[in-house]
């Protein structure tokens, strides 16, 4: 019986093995990086929307899919809006690529006089992106954390 038993647990033992060893193979080893936030434009209708191009590097010989982006945004520490965007982005290896991004803003949250003096003035914000990515690598999932601060000054 015990070498029945024996029989069967080598092939499968060598099957885990070989898993593992794919799974760890395919993984990126270095993070993708948010490297910058451009071409910012705020379209102030009744619904103010904020449309830009983020700007990553994957330092990685790997080639991947951006499937997803969720990512909210403060402004001056107040939650203005959330990014959550899924696509179907090709991840050069080694290389910076661009999303466009679009997100919806919770002015009432910021406090409407307020942010609109602040434009007026040529106020500094700061605005942090908090959240992750959502990308695949030969077919395996991966959620990447984004967490990137810039001071953006907003003059007409």
């Amino acid at each position: 019986m015990n070498s029945t038993l024996l029989k069967f647990a080598k092939p499968l033992l060598g099957l885990f093995v070989l898993a593992i060893a794919l799974a760890a193979c395919s993984t990126p080893k270095e993070k993708i990086v948010l490297k910058d936030i451009r071409d910012v434009v705020v379209d102030a209708n009744t619904d103010p929307r904020l449309k830009a191009n983020a700007i990553f590097y994957n330092p990685n010989k790997e080639q991947g899919k951006l499937k997803g982006i969720h990512v909210d945004i403060f402004i001056n520490g107040k939650k203005a809006g959330v990014v959550n965007q899924d696509l179907k982005v090709k991840i050069p290896s080694r290389a910076e690529f661009t999303v466009p991004l679009e997100v919806e803003l919770a002015i009432k949250e910021l406090g409407f006089m307020n942010t609109l003096m602040g434009v007026l003035g040529g106020k500094t914000f700061q605005v942090k992106y908090e959240g992750n990515l959502r990308v695949t690598y030969h077919g395996v999932p991966i959620r990447i954390p984004v967490n990137h601060t810039d001071e953006v000054k907003i003059r007409f």
